[in-house]
This record gives structure tokens, sequence and C-alpha cells, in this order.
């Protein structure tokens, strides 16, 4: 776990693949956790499996300033491997997202009902493999339970390693949050782009 940047109020940081964004009542290893003695709040959550650019804030000030950004003050790129590469090189897309908490699973709908949310992501293609699969550059535009993989998933280009969502391989969930800029509660813009070294194999094999 690799610590970026650092000060009174935030603290930016790589989240490995496999470790809880937050503490929960499961007991597993979590970024507040690998962060102690730091007092930490979370902001924004990843999927378990999803490694890549966090930031915390450091005190309740800061998380509620940060809290209230969040959608329109961040910006968050990701990278992705998808199998069945998308036949055009950008898209835009909008689905209707409902997450069943029982199956911790996300379902593309069709009709707005209690619990329903739109999702919004954009993405270009970077590159594209010999067996299919594709490079994807994602901006995320709204912040839905596993939002990039169904949304992917239901136009038949799962990511790599995501057996959940229907992908053939196995491996590492082939997502991670790349790059990340947000408003410090001082009112200076930060900016954090991940290191080549810390990619996911399946991404950096593309890059």
């Amino acid at each position: 776990m690799t610590v970026f940047y650092e000060d009174a109020q935030v603290l930016v940081c790589h989240k490995p693949a496999g470790v809880l964004s937050a503490k929960d009542a499961s007991g597993k290893r979590s970024m507040p956790d690998l962060l102690a003695p730091r007092t930490v709040y979370p902001v924004h959550r990843f999927d378990r499996e999803v490694s890549g650019l966090m930031v915390f804030a450091k005190t309740p000030v800061a998380a509620a300033f940060l809290g209230a950004r969040m959608q329109d003050g961040f910006s968050k790129e990701y990278l992705a491997v998808c199998e069945n590469a998308p036949s055009g090189d950008e898209a835009e897309l909008t689905d209707l997202l409902f997450h069943d908490r029982a199956k911790n699973k996300t379902y593309v709908v069709k009709r707005r009902r209690a619990g329903v949310k739109e999702a919004r992501l954009s993405y270009r293609v970077e590159a594209r493999g010999a067996d299919g699969c594709a490079l994807l550059h994602i901006r995320l535009y709204t912040g839905r339970t596993h939002q990039i993989r169904v949304q992917l998933a239901s136009r038949g280009c799962p990511l790599s390693g995501d057996k959940k969502y229907g992908a053939a391989s196995g491996g590492t969930l082939a997502l991670c949050a790349w790059r990340l800029t947000f408003p410090h509660p001082d009112g200076r813009t930060l900016c954090f782009t991940l290191p080549e070294a810390l990619l996911p194999p399946v991404i950096a094999a593309l890059r």
C-alpha cells in the first residue's frame, strides 16, 4: 500500500485488490486497517476486487467537504480490459441500475422504481488485443455499485476476470482507478495518476 500525498486534511493512496475500502461487519482487512494508526474517513468506495487511487479525509470537516463534492467536483478515470471488444472506439453509456443487496449483484433494468438509480459513464478504446479483448479508458460520472462491470457486461463486453458478470476468463479483475482529480478543502485542485508499476498485469500488458 503506497501513500502518494498526505496533509492534515486529506490522504491519497493506492488501494490494493482484495482489500475493503472501509471497515464492515465481516472483519476482513480494510484500508483503515492498513492506514492505522491514522484516523481516516472514507469518502468513496471501490469493490473489494478493484485496485487504484483513493482519497480519504482525515477530519470530519474534510469528510463533509469532499462528500458534498463527490458527484460534481471529482473526476474519476479508470482503466479496464474487457473481453469481446466494443465495435466502436468510444461511447457514452447511460442505464438504470438496481443493486440486489442479498445477492450482491447489480442489474440493468428498464423502469424506475424503488432502489433504481441512473448510471452514466463514457469510454474510449486505447488498445485492442489479438484475442479480441480491449483496453478501455473510462470516465465515471456516477458512482453506482459494480457500475462499470455491469454496464459493460450488459453489452456483451464483461471485464477480464469478472466471473460474476459473465467473463470467461479467471484471474484478477481487470479494473483499476487510474486517475483522480478532486478539490482540496483549501481551494486547490489535486490530480494523481497511478504509476505504471501499480497497474494490474493484465492492464499493463496492453498499455
